[in-house]
């Protein structure tokens, strides 16, 4: 039996997150007070009473996720994972999970991701869809087919369900044709900017700076990234792999198939919510799919 770890990324957060864990756990409770230290600003307040429209805001939904998730990992009884992988910015949990890094310097780096994000954002006005009931490759050739505009995909979610990233014009043209093409649903997506693209690069390059100095410590277990799905124990590999994140595309469905390949038999989501296990359901059924044909 091998477990795999989970991490959400941004989108699961919700008001009252991680207020629980606060009030009954000393442990979670002296994570808090040392994130607060590191982040300079009362993170606690927002998560425990902001409203939606506050935990929106990328310079708190990133820390708070990322908080929410390695606080619920570090009070696990047992943990001891044999594999891990986190989407988008989980994958910085993750990587505190396995110790590949320390907790504040997890934190600073994620800090410094979403400032770098939100500033990359304000340069270049670019947005994001849902889109629903099409197979990755043809999602790939639309994309592909528009050079007028920016448009490609992002994350690739699940068995039917990619997200794009690009200019507002580009996205606009992606869905006309991906709707052409058959998909069920093109959905607009409520954020700031087109993650996982070449518009991010300003965000990349800040990022880069800073993982360069930081920290990183042989992990405990191997961590299946974004970029390229494969699990890796090398840490300038992971390096390498967690600069290029911002903009290449999350490929988590090719993760999850690569951890049950490997052996996963149970997947545990420590964040808020419960997204990841949804979609880990819809890719087993995929992978089981193919293994009987």
């Amino acid at each position: 039996m091998k477990k795999a770890y989970v991490f959400p990324g941004q989108g699961a957060q919700f008001p009252g997150m991680g207020k629980e864990l606060y009030e009954n756990n000393l442990k979670a409770k002296e994570y808090f007070t040392r994130a607060q230290d590191v982040l300079g600003f009362n993170i606690t307040e927002v998560m425990f009473e902001g409203n939606e429209e506050q935990l929106k805001q990328t310079n708190i939904t990133q820390p708070a996720i990322f908080l929410h998730s390695v606080i619920l990992a570090k009070t696990t009884e047992n943990f001891q994972p044999d594999m891990v992988a986190g989407h988008s910015l989980g994958e910085f949990s993750a990587l505190v999970a396995n110790g590949t890094l320390q907790f504040e310097d997890g934190l600073r780096l994620v800090l410094k991701r979403a400032l770098a994000m939100q500033r990359a954002c304000e340069m270049n006005p670019s947005t994001m869809a849902a889109v629903l009931g099409l197979e990755d490759a043809v999602v790939e050739d639309v994309c592909r087919s528009i050079r007028e505009e920016v448009v490609l995909p992002a994350n690739f979610n699940s068995p039917g369900q990619v997200v794009i990233s690009g200019t507002h014009q580009g996205i606009a043209l992606a869905a006309t044709k991906l709707q052409e093409a058959g998909a069920k649903r093109v959905i607009p997506l409520a954020v700031g900017g087109a993650f996982h693209s070449p518009l991010m690069q300003p965000a990349h390059d800040e990022l880069e700076i800073a993982i360069k100095e930081t920290t990183f410590y042989p992990p405990t277990c191997p961590v299946y990234q974004n970029v390229d799905a494969m699990p890796s124990t090398d840490i300038e590999e992971i390096k390498i792999n967690l600069i290029a994140q911002l903009t290449a595309p999350v490929r988590w469905s090719q993760c999850v198939m690569n951890m049950l390949s490997d052996g996963a038999t149970h997947f545990i989501e420590c964040g808020p919510g419960r997204v990841l296990q949804g979609l880990i359901k819809k890719i087993d059924r995929q992978a089981a799919t193919e293994s009987v044909a």
